[in-house]
């Protein structure tokens, strides 16, 4: 039972160090099944995104040596919600929570995914320069 469970925490760590690994799987794997390519590419998105925050959140961590990551990434999501729940309410007189839960999760996909890229190059020039 522990080496199944070693092995559970090793893939998923692989998965949590590089969120594009699951967003590839799900997209070409979930893609051959239903064999359409917009269902399979907001199916990916809607399953890594899950890894993209927390990956951002532990290289905002490393970054500014803080714990603060997690917490601010939700919380941002959190307000986030709240606006965009109350142009709603404006505009139509009620909100629909699963369409702004949607938005949300799918708008923190694009959000994480480019703190991402900019913490990653961070962390890799300050890891380069140091070194050297």
């Amino acid at each position: 039972m522990g080496a199944i469970w070693n092995s559970i925490q090793i893939v998923y760590t692989a998965l949590a160090v590089i969120p594009i690994l699951p967003f590839a799987i799900v997209l070409f794997g979930y893609g051959a099944i239903v064999q359409n390519r917009k269902k399979a590419l907001i199916m990916a998105m809607d399953v890594s995104t899950v890894f993209f925050v927390l990956c951002v959140s532990a290289l905002f961590n490393m970054l500014f040596k803080s714990s603060f990551g997690l917490y601010g990434i939700l919380l941002v999501m959190i307000l986030a919600g709240g606006l965009l729940g109350n142009a709603q309410f404006r505009k139509r007189g009620s909100v629909d929570v699963k369409r702004v839960f949607r938005a949300i999760w799918r708008l923190s996909f694009f959000a994480t995914s480019a703190l991402y890229l900019v913490f990653m190059l961070i962390l890799l020039s300050k890891l380069v320069f140091t070194v050297a």
